[in-house]
């Protein structure tokens, strides 16, 4: 059972940071019009672009392995959960069911994602995180894609924290 603070959330798609060129994946509520970003990596968004997009590869990549290791434990991904936001940095967790127990397994969301997407698991985002966070609620009388690139022409590191220099970029999963 998910706990009362999560918000299911389905992935509406991959998008490049206009100043930096890094990834970002945008987790938007079910039901709702409330938008996440998290900036990714580089193969992390490949992992999950080449999951939405149901491209075959030769052999079986990172995330493949680990859902074929999963499946061949008789084990299975019951939910993953965005669940913290540490100075700019977002973790994760996998559930896992395994002989009758649920498992937590400690993730980066952008993982935590790629292996939900491939094996049907539910994602969710706590509440506390979705309050801490810097999100997007999209307006009903416009067109979703035009308020995503209004939003992402005007976004400056400092719409989501002050970073030392140094530290994580905002939002990220590193």
């Amino acid at each position: 059972m998910t706990q009362q603070e999560d918000q299911p959330v389905t992935v509406r798609g991959l998008t490049l940071d206009p100043v930096t060129n890094a990834p970002i994946v945008i987790l938007k509520a079910q039901g709702g019009t409330r938008l996440l970003p998290i900036w990714i990596g580089l193969f992390e968004a490949n992992a999950i672009a080449i999951e939405m997009e149901k491209i075959v590869t030769p052999r079986p990549m990172t995330h493949d392995l680990l859902k074929n290791l999963i499946a061949t434990l008789d084990a299975k991904v019951v939910r993953t959960v965005v669940d913290n936001l540490k100075e700019n940095t977002y973790f994760a967790s996998i559930y896992l069911r395994c002989g009758g127990e649920e498992r937590r397994l400690d993730a980066r969301p952008s993982d935590a994602i790629a292996l939900a997407l491939r094996t049907g698991a539910p994602i969710y985002v706590t509440h506390d995180v979705l309050a801490r966070s810097r999100s997007i609620e999209l307006a009903e009388d416009i067109g979703e894609a035009e308020q995503w690139r209004q939003w992402i022409d005007h976004v400056t590191p400092g719409d989501f924290a002050s970073n030392p220099p140094g530290d994580a970029a905002p939002g990220t999963d590193d």
